[in-house]
């Protein structure tokens, strides 16, 4: 089994942990208990990340970056948007 189904399983598991509290928030537009600090350091993280995973070439990295990168910045301009 080749290492790189270690790092697939990893960025299933983190991203789709991240999924249900993505779809809440952007359900109810309530970002009241979210801290923009936070979310602005997070997204700014998880951008990096996926600049990282492309510049390894690693596919796991790439797509659960880039998945919870767009679904941070979604909620990231929610809490911009309402407050």
């Amino acid at each position: 089994m080749s290492i790189e189904w270690l790092g697939y399983g990893a960025a299933i598991l983190t991203t789709l942990a991240f999924v249900p509290q993505a779809i809440k928030t952007i359900r109810s537009r309530d970002t009241s208990g979210i801290s923009l600090a936070m979310y602005i350091v997070f997204t700014t993280g998880i951008g990096f990340w996926f600049l990282y995973g492309l510049a390894l070439g690693s596919w796991p990295m790439i797509l659960a970056n880039i998945t919870t990168l767009l679904l941070a910045a979604v909620i990231l301009g929610l809490k911009i948007r309402h407050g």
